[in-house]
């Protein structure tokens, strides 16, 4: 909001006010001022307002005309002037000789052609004004000033350049300064000075008329419309502005049109209160009405754009029911006021924000007028801004007021009161004011005050006033405008509360960190992919359907992800066509399954860790050669991670074959819970041929765990024990099996009988031939026996040895191979 500093001491006294100063304290009372600029660019009193009596061609130049002007000097000067539209009987800008102009420009008397010119006839740029806020007549050639303009007098008191200009960076909940009389309340508390109000209803005169003879409103949506009212003005003569009422626009940055359209955008400016004015003559019916539109329906604005209206934009119409305006946004052109309109329906309206603001965002249409709907306008303004407007129209235009506001009013606003305690005014601020200094200063903002109580104040809010709805509101309103630099500084008092991870967050760091030591590489994928890719592979969650995005940027972002594999894959394939063949990368993310088919709730979400390992185990040198991964190479890096959670020996691995895997070289995870017995956390294996081949991989494997079961029975200590002091016993054995029985079957019954002396038992050879006969094979384990406190005989180890032979015998029929 641009804030013309002499259009606001109309308001609100200025009087021995610095602008610079001024701006500062707006600011540090918690409105921005992004800038102060002087209308003036650099105009000296030398610029004067001259009278072209005499104009002539150049005698040797086609495009030069040699003008009399008199500028109210002792003399006529002559000037040679190359515009094309000046003419004889003009009053125009003339710089004499001496002048400052902006950029610099010094007038000296000079020779055109042979021909002494003693000055400079100036267009509206030369004058450092902005040409694209002329009138369109006035945007090329010189500035035509109006006939009534005194001859000599200065040009920057005539365009009233004099002025300095206040930008107001308005934050969301500040609409009430998008105008001139809210930016008096705002600096009328911060100076201490009273707010001067106009009074157009004690002014306006009325004609005999009755305005309801003319016209009648209509609210048929009320939900989106609170009141509709209307004047009606005959005799209009629609003619250009006078120039106070130009430069006053101009300074807010709008083109001066027409005088009615500039009244009209000067209220707004003035009061905050969008207006618009129809041609009467064009509103069939002798009705207006306030209607939400039907589907289809469409309407030519006053740009001469057609727009199809999306169902429930709020519309102006006519008594043929026929839309004539956008409520709130821009009017329709076939109800335009033109030069020959003579009378006028002049409306001033309470419309819904939400609204107003859906229909300016699916036209892209925001003009003034929208922003100020969308933020919320006065209630209590609707009507004054009204007979401003009606006021400015009979004095500027020749307008006759007909008698009464036609009007329709589906709510008045509600008064608004809070209370306020003095002790949590002080509280908050960490401050001392009485409570005659928060009432001062609340009055100074114009809020009403009363006694609610001992320590207490019950304030009536403004409706301009829309942001403050609560006690906080109002303390807010009390430190800027006591001044924040005044309030002292002060300790923090209360409760603190230390901060930290959760168990979750903090595990998951954990979990990354290890990774990333044990040479595996984090990535981090798209939470979209393509649809049917995570059904590939078997589902961690609920439902495992897909969650299909309403509007996705490409195919192949258009579901949720339901697993981390996809992403995984689609990096190695990226990594591979690059050259970049050995790959360990993991990813820590979520994913998505719904339970619906069409999605009718949030999706589930589940925190999951992938893991992709491809290519070789390490480089080739001289004296090694590059050995592929295979599977028990994820196998131990998922074992690392189990350990470092504290689970080891709790986890079980079990032969299966998930869809997305190879049928004989993956497996199923289990956790072993105390409560829940054992509850699949994921997949692992290598991918199924037909894919990798599809995605053009090598041998790759992949793993994909649920985080949340191992986190939360993940250990929170950490186990610690004594440095062994006595040896220990090894034992081997090589047992003949079944093919089916599993090594971990083996490792997991020994456990179970060897005792409490069995330190450790792992699997070292495996071994098939058709010596050991069909469907075999041979197991090698290496079992190694320690007691804490003593060295083991040999009597004692191999007692507990035969128990775990005879175990392993009677349980899978196991032959000791010697």
């Amino acid at each position: 909001m641009k804030v013309s500093t002499d259009w606001l001491s109309q308001y609100v006294s200025l009087e021995q006010v610095d602008v610079a100063e001024l701006a500062e304290k707006i600011t540090r009372s918690g409105i921005e001022i992004d800038g102060v600029e002087n209308r003036n660019k650099g105009v000296s009193a030398q610029v004067v307002v001259g009278y072209v009596k005499h104009k002539e061609k150049h005698p040797d130049a086609d495009k030069l005309n040699i003008c009399t002007v008199d500028a109210g000097q002792e003399e006529d000067l002559q000037i040679v002037c190359g515009a094309k539209n000046v003419d004889a009987g003009q009053k125009v800008p003339v710089a004499l000789v001496g002048a400052k102009l902006p950029g610099g420009l010094d007038i000296k008397k000079a020779k055109l052609r042979g021909v002494v010119s003693q000055g400079m006839i100036c267009s509206a740029k030369e004058l450092g004004l902005n040409d694209k806020l002329l009138p369109k007549e006035q945007q090329e050639g010189i500035l035509v000033l109006p006939a009534d303009s005194t001859v000599g007098s200065p040009i920057a008191k005539l365009l009233h350049l004099d002025d300095q200009v206040l930008d107001f960076d308005l934050t969301p909940n500040r609409s009430d300064c998008l105008s001139m009389l809210g930016a008096a309340y705002e600096v009328a508390a911060i100076l201490g000075r009273e707010v001067k109000l106009p009074d157009p209803e004690s002014k306006l005169i009325e004609v005999s008329d009755a305005a309801s003879e003319s016209i009648q409103v209509k609210i048929e949506s009320p939900e989106l419309c609170d009141r509709y009212a209307v004047r009606v003005i005959s005799g209009v003569e629609i003619e250009p502005s006078p120039l106070w009422l130009q430069s006053r626009l101009m300074a807010a940055g709008i083109r001066p049109i027409n005088n009615i359209v500039d009244i009209t955008n000067y209220v707004m400016l003035e009061y905050g209160q969008p207006l618009h004015a129809f041609d009467a003559d064009k509103i069939a019916g002798k009705t207006i009405g306030v209607r939400a539109s039907r589907a289809g329906e469409k309407l030519v604005t006053l740009d001469g754009q057609e727009r199809t209206l999306e169902p429930e934009t709020l519309l102006i119409v006519d008594g043929e029911d026929r839309p004539v305006g956008l409520a709130g946004v821009m009017g329709g052109l076939d109800s335009e006021v033109t030069d020959s309109t003579h009378t006028i329906v002049l409306e001033s309206a309470k419309f819904d924000g939400g609204s107003i603001r859906k229909t300016s965002r699916q036209l892209g249409l925001r003009s003034e007028a929208s922003q100020r709907f969308e933020k919320e306008v006065d209630p209590a303004r609707v009507l004054p801004a009204l007979n401003q407007a009606s006021l400015m129209i009979a004095e500027l235009a020749g307008g006759r007021v007909h008698k009464g506001i036609v009007q329709a009013v589906e709510r008045e606003p509600e008064p608004k009161t809070i209370k306020l305690s003095l002790s949590k005014v002080n509280d908050y601020l960490g401050t001392d004011i009485s409570l005659l200094e928060a009432k001062a200063i609340l009055l100074r903002l114009h809020f009403e005050c009363g006694d609610a109580g001992t320590g207490e104040l019950e304030v009536g809010v403004p409706t301009r006033r829309g942001d403050i709805t609560r006690d906080v509101d109002l303390i807010e309103e009390i430190a800027r405008i006591y001044g924040y630099d005044n309030i002292p500084t002060t300790f923090i008092e209360g409760r603190t509360t230390a901060g930290g991870y959760t168990k979750a967050q903090a595990l998951r760091r954990a979990l990354r960190q290890l990774l990333v030591h044990g040479g595996w590489q984090e990535t981090l994928g798209y939470s979209f992919i393509r649809e049917g890719a995570a059904c590939v592979f078997p589902s961690l969650g609920r439902g495992g359907g897909e969650a299909r995005l309403a509007m996705p940027m490409s195919e192949d972002r258009s579901v949720l992800r339901g697993s981390l594999l996809p992403g995984l894959m689609d990096m190695a394939q990226y990594n591979r066509n690059r050259k970049q063949n050995d790959l360990a990368i993991f990813e820590i993310g979520t994913v998505f399954h719904s339970v619906d088919e069409k999605l009718a709730e949030k999706p589930h979400e589940l925190a999951v860790l992938g893991l992709l390992l491809t290519g070789n185990r390490g480089l080739k040198t001289w004296n090694t050669s590059a050995e592929k991964v295979d599977f028990f190479d994820l196998k131990g890096a998922l074992e690392s991670v189990f350990a470092s959670l504290g689970l080891e020996g709790r986890v079980r691995y079990a032969v299966d074959s998930p869809k997305g895997f190879h049928p004989g070289r993956s497996a199923s995870l289990y956790l072993h819970t105390a409560g829940e017995g054992e509850v699949h956390i994921g997949t692992l294996g290598q991918l199924h041929p037909e894919l990798q081949r599809d995605m053009d991989l090598e041998d790759t494997y992949a793993a994909e765990l649920l985080l949340a079961p191992l986190f939360s029975h993940a250990g929170e200590t950490v186990s610690y024990r004594d440095l062994p002091r006595f040896p220990a016993m090894q034992r081997d054995i090589a047992v003949v099996v079944d093919q089916s029985v599993e090594a971990g079957s083996l490792l997991e019954l020994i456990k179970q009988t060897a005792g409490e002396w069995l330190e450790h038992a792992e699997v070292f050879d495996v071994f098939t031939g058709s010596k050991l006969g069909e469907g075999k094979k041979s197991v090698a384990l290496s079992l190694i026996y320690r007691h804490i406190e003593r060295t083991l005989t040999d009597e004692e180890v191999a007692k507990a040895h035969e128990s775990v032979i005879q175990a392993l015998e009677q349980t899978f029929a196991a032959e000791l191979r010697k």
